[in-house]
């Protein structure tokens, strides 16, 4: 997820993805996503497995700015919010 001016990146893993966006967009979640106004799904993977899922959130949290930017880049060049295609 990212903010409307795309310049601060936030990734999280959650077991209700519509839901977990929601509750982000309505400032319901005290943190950093309420702090940087997280606002807009720009890019999500789904996962059957919670372990394989906490993994590679952490691979994508290890890895650079650029990385993260490509990845988006690939699947939503636009970087447009994708909540409401959930």
């Amino acid at each position: 997820m990212t903010n409307k001016n795309n310049n601060v990146i936030y990734t999280g893993i959650t077991n209700n993805l519509k839901n977990r966006v929601f509750q982000h967009k309505e400032k319901n979640i005290q943190g950093f996503t309420k702090k940087y106004n997280i606002v807009k799904l720009v890019y999500y993977e789904i996962f059957n497995n919670p372990y394989d899922a906490i993994s590679r959130e952490k691979q994508i949290k290890a890895g650079s700015r650029k990385k993260k930017d490509d990845l988006i880049d690939k699947i939503n060049p636009q970087w447009k919010d994708l909540y409401e295609e959930l």
